[in-house]
């Protein structure tokens, strides 16, 4: 049998490890380095960690092998091609795969036209842990090279925008009211309701956005992905789904506070939601959803909650955070337990399929790369997964930007609330665009989805 190392080694041909003085200078070099390839994923930690850590940051760039698929047997695709090609992959899932995996629809319009699926093989590898930066190439000095010889990037603008809502204000809380009306019928508990905010004809930076946007926003999930003319500049503060060795990980957030700059108002702000009964509800919801969908590939009885309701603090916000663990049976694939979870509780509902139906009514956006996940698969057989939330999706060739926002609504949920919420989740992406006014922007779909429930 071959041992993974020497996989790396057969296929990269040679890497060498460094250490640099100024990290934060390499890293942004790299990434200019990377903007000249056509192709490249970028993910940063932005120094948090956890037991299940692997690396700080990681840079793919450019393609030895690639797979694009559309939705129908995408996940089929991508378990053939991960057999093929065994040793570092990373890509993105799209929320709409949800279609292959049940007979569910996308019929809301779509601007962005990400495909479905993507995932390649670089031609460079470089990772980040414990400051010691790992460069995985054919000439690995050359590429040090390189990057060292970057000038400083200085371009961080974006255009005049005028950013626009698929909702007003008013629209979105009659939204809610009619979701409301379904809970209270029971035809669902918990739903994620998404409202997306846009605009045409931008001229945008994407590196020198996401430096801001990751600055401004550090979340350990992070993620800058080029793929040619599209770009995804993600500042996720989630994990959708890990694996490592047989145990497989989610870690679903639901419930929000805003983080306060005065220590006193920002630890009632914290007490609030530990004790919040309508954030308390929702993410228990989640959970059980989560665990539910981890006994698709879990050795029996080995699905347990290994925390409940964990207080997080990030830059902006406060979030509640549960750990969902199973033991991976061994008839089971990684791509095969990323499709029984997928599309990840914490951005659909239970019961999830009616969530899912009813949300693509409701909502007025198709989701996209947004409620989708961005990582990777390691020569080892470990994988991790983020959840797109918190992030900005760019199509270069059309000029369209546009970010969603979500939120959970219950019974308990108040309309106004929600909207608020979602404001306050797009905090940091509105600094980043320089906006402090939204607009609505034109109804092109019907505003009573509620005539579609009663055919």
């Amino acid at each position: 049998m071959v041992n993974q190392g020497l996989l790396i080694l057969l296929n990269y041909f040679y890497s060498v490890r460094i250490q640099v003085n100024d990290l934060h200078d390499f890293k942004r070099k790299a990434l200019q380095w990377a903007s000249s390839f056509d192709v490249f994923c970028y993910l940063d930690s932005n120094n948090f960690t956890d037991q299940y850590s692997k690396f700080d940051t990681l840079l793919a760039i450019g393609v030895k092998d690639e797979i694009t698929a559309k939705t129908d047997a995408a996940f089929n695709e991508l378990k053939q091609f991960r057999t093929k090609q065994p040793d570092w992959v990373t890509g993105f899932f799209t929320y709409d795969l949800k279609n292959e995996i049940e007979h569910l629809e996308s019929d809301n319009p779509d601007y962005l036209q990400f495909p479905d699926l993507y995932f390649f093989v670089p031609r460079y590898l470089i990772l980040i842990r414990n400051n010691e930066i790992e460069v995985v190439s054919e000439n690995p000095e050359q590429v040090i090279d390189d990057i060292r010889s970057q000038r400083e990037h200085t371009n961080d603008t974006v255009n005049d925008i005028q950013l626009r809502s698929r909702f007003s204000k008013e629209e979105y809380i009659e939204m809610v009211i009619k979701i409301k009306e379904h809970i209270n019928r029971g035809d669902i508990y918990v739903t994620n309701f998404c409202q997306e905010f846009f605009t045409e004809n931008a001229s945008v930076d994407p590196l020198g956005t996401f430096l801001k946007l990751n600055s401004i926003s550090p979340n350990p999930f992070a993620a800058f992905f080029k793929l040619n003319h599209k770009y995804i500049l993600s500042a996720s503060p989630e994990r959708f789904l890990a694996k490592r060795g047989n145990k497989l990980i989610s870690q679903p957030i639901k419930g929000t506070a805003k983080k306060y700059d005065d220590p006193r108002d920002d630890k009632k702000a914290k007490e609030k939601l530990r004790a919040h009964p309508k954030e308390l509800q929702e993410n228990v919801m989640i959970v059980d959803l989560v665990r539910n969908d981890l006994t698709k590939s879990a050795t029996q009885g080995t699905v347990t909650t290994e925390e409940l309701f964990g207080i997080y603090s990030f830059k902006q916000v406060h979030q509640m955070i549960s750990t969902v663990v199973c033991e991976l049976r061994d008839d089971i694939t990684s791509v095969e337990a990323i499709r029984n979870t997928f599309p990840m509780g914490s951005m659909t509902g239970a019961p999830k399929i009616s969530a899912m139906q009813l949300m693509e009514q409701y909502e007025r956006s198709k989701r996209g790369v947004y409620s989708g996940a961005i990582g990777y698969f390691s020569p080892d057989g470990d994988f991790d997964f983020n959840v797109v939330i918190r992030t900005l999706l760019y199509n270069a060739t059309n000029k369209y930007l546009s970010f969603q926002v979500g939120g959970a609504i219950t019974y308990h949920a108040e309309p106004e609330n929600e909207y608020e919420e979602c404001l306050l989740k797009a905090q940091a992406i509105l600094e980043v665009l320089g906006q402090t006014r939204i607009f609505p922007a034109p109804l092109t779909v019907t505003s009573d989805p509620s005539a579609k429930n009663a055919e």
